[in-house]
């Protein structure tokens, strides 16, 4: 297994062993090579960064539920907490690994230092020129891919490999082709070859489904005679298999790996198309970085002395804060609610500010709404629109009858949009943009386990209609019959905060989206209106 456990930190990388795994709490997952996910299944039930294409994948191909899988954007320095009462925090950065789709590297910055995982990659000039690196920064730790770590390896670069290749099949014109691939990788090299010999490249719908989600031209298919090249696993590509392929038309396999491999057929050809760096493009990277020290992460091929001329003064162990002590030391059960709450709010997009629309325009918009839904409604049979103007909760009317006031004409909602909540408050309109995410679903309490007592106990069907307000936030309610909600009507909490933040968790359907959250809390208010109008009668 490739992988690391950071030591003096809550952090693993490509390590899935819960039983080994000890004090780790934040677990990283640089590609998905099943030498890097060995122990990561279906079970797993803590939260996992990763890139994008491999949150797609991991899901995808080892149904890991989404509700743990973090996709992090490449590129882009995300904050994260290290405690679970966000005291310290640390900036990770996923860096383009150029190995397979979705690898990526990870460099972290927090009370450790500063600490580059290369994972799996292939050095090239332009991962120095990363933000994220070029400002000079002291890498105080780089665990380095040494996968190729070996003086006596001489790899060309991919560029004269693929050319390699490209002339092989030059010279048998009238066979067809055998590209033996791991599960994932090398698609670029398919591309580049159906294009250099205006041919079909024959994939599994496995590989067929990863090429199109890259966006690589339309040069794949799954019809096995529509191409003279195919792409199979590298484990078909043997003697018998050759037999058998030979049989029906002229055949070579291409092999295009650095390992050393013996292969026991002549038209079998093992091509060094690497996708790990080779010795002197690993010289050049350390060199460029002079980390503190290097830590390779195939234990099996040591990286002996060869960087010792390229570090930098290495830096002491660091102290651990006492709140990350703490955080390492506790359960390793699922995170608490407290600390999943606190990562969304790290990882929340910052708004792009707020717009401003006169009362005018937001009269306008308002019509204009309105004037759609009535038509819309028009063409509805009569007992479907009845369903869409009420929300199957009842609310009984001695629930919350004092929030019932005139406080609630403040703020109401107006018009809904997929990315966008317009709300009138007093003479202007306010848009708030929201994002959804694939990943990371905004749940139901006991979807995203939420602690108990943090959301409503009570009846299932909906909303607790006992008017008994202790199934709310635990037994201490702030919001009871009694004057201890006054404070809260106060003229500085009306408007858009006090109804959205009254509005209960369980009203609101599982998985609801932003186009209709505004929706379901006018809905809530209109109940409310409803209830106080029944009182004064």
């Amino acid at each position: 297994m490739n992988g690391a456990l950071i030591p003096h930190t809550p952090i693993a990388v490509d390590f899935w062993s819960l039983r080994r795994a000890g004090s780790a709490r934040l677990f990283f997952l640089s590609h998905m090579h099943s030498d890097h996910t060995v122990g990561l299944s279906s079970t797993w039930a803590r939260p996992l960064y990763c890139s994008p294409i491999t949150a797609y994948l991991v899901h995808r191909h080892l149904q890991v539920p989404k509700e743990w899988i973090r996709a992090l954007e490449v590129g882009e320095s995300h904050v994260l907490p290290l405690d679970e009462i966000g005291r310290e925090t640390m900036t990770v950065t996923l860096i383009d690994a150029n190995h397979c789709p979705g690898s990526v590297m990870f460099l972290f910055e927090g009370y450790f230092g500063t600490i580059l995982y290369t994972g799996d990659f292939r050095y090239t000039p332009s991962m120095l020129k990363e933000p994220a690196l070029k400002l000079g920064k002291q890498i105080h730790t780089l665990y380095l891919d040494n996968t190729n770590c070996n003086p006596a390896w001489i790899l060309p670069s991919r560029q004269e490999a693929a050319r390699q290749i490209v002339e092989l099949i030059r010279k048998h014109p009238q066979h067809n082709i055998k590209i033996g691939l791991y599960s994932l990788g090398k698609e670029s090299l398919l591309e580049q070859l159906a294009l250099e010999f205006q041919t079909w490249v024959v994939l599994s719908p496995r590989r067929l489904e990863l090429v199109q989600l890259l966006g690589l031209a339309d040069v794949f298919t799954v019809e096995e005679k529509a191409g003279r090249i195919h792409a199979v696993d590298h484990m078909e590509v043997c003697h018998s298999a050759m037999l058998h392929w030979n049989q029906t038309h002229p055949t070579i396999a291409i092999l295009p790996t650095s390992r050393k491999i013996r292969h026991s057929h002549p038209d079998i050809h093992v091509i060094p198309y690497s996708d790990h760096s080779s010795y002197s493009e690993l010289r050049t990277f350390v060199a460029a970085l002079k980390p503190g020290r290097v830590v390779p992460i195939v234990s099996r091929q040591p990286c002996r002395d060869y960087f010792q001329d390229s570090l930098s003064p290495r830096l002491s162990a660091p102290l651990i804060p006492d709140s990350v002590q703490q955080y390492m030391n506790s359960s390793s059960r699922k995170p608490s609610f407290l600390w999943l709450l606190l990562e969304r709010r790290l990882r929340r997009p910052r708004t792009q500010g707020v717009v401003f629309n006169s009362s005018q325009e937001t009269a306008d918009q308002s019509q204009a709404d309105r004037d759609s839904k009535k038509a819309k409604n028009e063409n509805l049979p009569g007992d479907l629109e009845k369903e869409t103007s009420h929300h199957p909760l009842q609310i009984k009317k001695q629930f919350f009858p004092d929030l019932c006031s005139k406080e609630w004409d403040g703020a109401v909602p107006i018009s809904e949009s997929p990315k966008m909540v317009t709300v009138r408050t007093a003479s202007l309109s306010v848009h708030l943009e929201s994002t959804d995410e694939d990943f990371l679903p905004l749940e139901t309490g006991e979807e995203s386990g939420v602690a108990p007592h943090l959301v409503p106990r009570g009846n299932q069907d909906g909303l607790a209609a006992t008017g008994n307000q202790n199934t709310w936030l635990g037994g201490e309610s702030l919001l009871s019959h009694s004057s201890k909600a006054a404070p809260l009507l106060a003229p500085e909490f009306r408007g858009l905060a006090l109804k959205y933040l009254l509005t209960p968790v369980n009203f609101f359907q599982a998985r609801f989206s932003s186009r209709d959250f505004d929706q379901q809390v006018e809905k809530y208010c209109k109940l409310l209106l409803r209830c106080r109008e029944e009182n004064a009668e």
